[in-house]
């Protein structure tokens, strides 16, 4: 018998509309209402900041708080110079990898609307072949938007300073991978609403304050998580991210770990995670058969994780990550079943955290 899934039809619907709406760091607003309308059934209330952190409350008169998180931006470019010619040269805003631009269509933001162009590059036959064969880099990638001069592109209302983004969009590959850019992580902020869901589905109540967050800004520093965990003040937090898929070509286990699509969420090892908290965590996926894989980091998670951790004289903090192929280009990819999985361990150790009281159990 086919398991049941916990995603409906009106999920994926969400997932789609979600994920293909354009949300660069910076400018994550329009994607955050999207989040927040669909977030609004399940929820008693809703916080917002000056830079658009969006927060979903449950239970808002609880003194203890405990946070779910993801973080809502996706890496993008931004215009830096142009030239004479109308050629666009940019700049990053978060990770954007040089190496993947070439020939990629974009979307430029500007107040007029979207301005269309493409990331050219010199046809095979013109380049230098061999040893000095030039890569793609960041001072050689420039976009076309089949302008002839700087006073054609201003005419669009393309300027320095706008952001730019890729118009890749969502599909299901093979029938269980879910494929398109800004997974990494509009799937945090998918999986956190999907729990709030379930919680209201179910008529679950908890002894606590939950605070179903979508951050701003990770990509440039973690710096949306960094603002609301002062406003929010949480008792516990717990962040779901991405991590690599490092079963992929060219991605070496001995320094990188081995954690893949398919097999389960991700738990970390980390000075950042709390160690009752993390068990809390294996003890709710061992209880409930849900998979999972381990990983460990030596400094710092990369991930909001950190600003919790640190934040108001020191969070419990966990983080359950979710195995991504091609992190950072337009094709990221997840399987459907790590999704669920977890989805249902969030779900799970919500329930399993009892003592709404003391929270004693975080702090012996």
């Amino acid at each position: 018998m086919a398991k049941k899934s916990i995603l409906n039809k009106k999920s994926l619907t969400f997932l789609e509309k979600y994920l293909n709406n354009a949300s660069p760091t910076g400018y994550e607003w329009e994607g955050q209402k999207i989040w927040m309308d669909y977030l609004n059934p399940y929820v008693d209330e809703f916080i917002t900041d000056t830079y658009g952190t969006a927060v979903g409350v449950i239970n808002p008169e609880a003194k203890f708080k405990v946070v779910i998180e993801g973080h809502a931006d996706e890496i993008s470019w931004y215009v830096n110079y142009i030239t004479d010619n109308g050629l666009i040269y940019v700049i990053r805003n978060g990770g954007s990898d040089h190496q993947i631009a070439a020939s990629k269509r974009v979307n430029i933001h500007t107040k007029k609307g979207i301005v269309q162009g493409v990331f050219g590059w010199p046809a095979i036959h013109t380049r230098d072949r061999g040893a000095k064969e030039i890569p793609p880099k960041l001072d050689n990638i420039c976009i076309d938007v089949g302008c002839d001069t700087k006073d054609e592109v201003l005419a669009l209302g393309v300027h320095v300073g706008c952001v730019i983004t890729y118009p890749d969009e969502f599909f299901v590959l093979n029938e269980d991978k879910f494929v398109c850019r800004a997974l990494d992580n509009r799937m945090g902020g998918f999986m956190i609403a999907e729990v709030a869901r379930l919680l209201k589905e179910n008529k679950k109540e908890l002894p606590f304050g939950l605070y179903i967050t979508n951050a701003v800004q990770e990509e440039i520093g973690l710096r949306g998580a960094e603002m609301i965990t002062q406003t929010i003040k949480p008792n516990v937090a717990i962040v779901t991210d991405v991590c690599h898929d490092t079963t992929t070509p060219m991605i070496e286990k001995k320094t990188q770990g081995e954690t893949k699509i398919g097999a389960g969420p991700v738990i970390s090892y980390a000075p950042a995670v709390q160690n009752k908290l993390r068990e809390l965590l294996i003890d709710t996926a061992e209880k409930k058969d849900i998979p999972f894989q381990r990983m460990a980091s030596s400094r710092s998670t990369g991930t909001d994780t950190d600003a919790f951790a640190y934040s108001n004289g020191g969070v419990a903090s966990a983080l359950i990550s979710l195995p991504l192929r091609y992190m950072h280009t337009t094709v990221e990819m997840v399987h459907r079943d790590d999704v669920e999985h977890v989805i249902k361990l969030i779900y799970e150790s919500l329930l399993n955290i009892k003592d709404g009281e003391t929270f004693s159990y975080f702090e012996k």
